[in-house]
């Protein structure tokens, strides 16, 4: 296997799997510059399918619900601090809308996030929230450790047709 930074293997799965499926779509804020690097290259080849969004974590995170509900696959990015201003997107709608109408929707999403602390970062963009999000009923979990495993477990999310919330150690870049 070709060895590659965690960025490149995060990078390489999501445009394998845009090629792939042009129902995949990429949101979040500033990715079109290729924040953290992860996203780089990819609004040169996907265009429209790469949306920067505003600072509305709430928003975005609801309006991928809605695209998944309708037959979209949206992968949304955001830093894991700001999961608490979307919580009600989170866990009353991702997570539960499956269930609420009996199995008739699904909702392929995957919440990219990322985690920073260290280097002098902001104490309000260091959480690491992904243990309140474990015992929550409808949503699956991924923290990929290596570069593998991050190219492997973003493929096999991007195809899931529940939510996934992945998180991303952003030091291991």
């Amino acid at each position: 296997m070709t060895e590659m930074t965690y960025s490149d293997a995060l990078n390489l799965a999501i445009k394998e799997e845009m090629r792939r499926d042009d129902k995949v779509f990429l949101m979040g804020e500033s990715i079109r510059g290729g924040i953290y690097g992860v996203t780089g290259g990819l609004s040169q080849e996907f265009d429209d399918r790469v949306i920067d969004t505003p600072l509305s974590e709430a928003g975005f995170m609801g309006a991928a619900v809605g695209a998944a509900a309708v037959g979209m696959r949206p992968i949304v990015t955001s830093l894991a601090s700001f999961a608490y201003v979307a919580m009600d997107q989170l866990i009353s709608q991702a997570a539960k809308m499956r269930y609420m109408f009996g199995g008739q929707v699904s909702l392929p999403i995957v919440y990219r996030w990322g985690m920073i602390y260290g280097n002098n970062v902001a104490a309000h963009h260091a959480d690491r929230p992904y243990p309140l999000f474990m015992g929550i009923p409808g949503l699956k979990i991924a923290i990929p450790a290596s570069p593998a495993d991050a190219r492997g477990l973003l493929k096999t999310a991007i195809r899931d047709n529940d939510p996934v919330m992945f998180f991303e150690d952003n030091n291991l870049a």
